[in-house]
């Protein structure tokens, strides 16, 4: 039980934040992210058995973070009810330019079908290479990297698209 402990320890340790990260990129919301990454190490604390390559963890751990994730959806019973307009925020106007441009960056990579979101997500907030994010969404590798290199060029397109357009308004 000792050596559990201490392998759990350091996984915790060493991969909290890079969990952390990925889970408000996922979500969006502090608390909601907290709260998957105190899941995710709860599953990771019953099934510490099962990883035998510590190598892989941070990929076992992003899987099982995934996958809480889409729990979360499962159970949610979402209210259709009426909202009151005036309760509506608006955080973008008051925002700094990197602000906005993180926010206008997170909306492009948003409306990325998701067979490109996810891989690029995976590579840019969590780090992983081709072959690790193939292993966790189970695909071939060269399936990934494609995915990856279209995901870009649709980045690419969105913004050249939008210099086009303030190009032609400031002219």
């Amino acid at each position: 039980m000792a050596n559990k402990q201490t392998r759990y320890e350091a996984l915790v340790n060493a991969l909290h934040a890079d969990l952390y990260r990925y889970a408000f990129w996922l979500v969006h919301d502090q608390h909601v992210a907290e709260d998957l990454v105190q899941e995710t190490f709860l599953r990771a604390w019953r099934a510490l058995d099962s990883l035998k390559d510590e190598k892989a963890a941070k990929s076992w751990l992003i899987t099982i973070l995934r996958r809480e994730n889409a729990r979360r959806f499962e159970r949610k019973q979402l209210d259709m009810s009426e909202y009151e307009e005036p309760s509506i925020v608006d955080n973008i106007s008051t925002s700094t330019e990197q602000q906005l441009e993180d926010h206008w960056l997170r909306e492009k990579i948003a409306r990325l079908p998701a067979d490109y979101r996810e891989p690029l997500v995976l590579q840019v907030i969590g780090g992983f290479s081709g072959e690790e994010i193939a292993s966790m969404l189970n695909l071939n590798k060269n399936t990934v990297m494609t995915r990856l290199f279209r995901a870009r060029n649709q980045l690419k397109d969105a913004i050249e698209a939008e210099q086009t357009v303030k190009g032609r308004n400031n002219g």
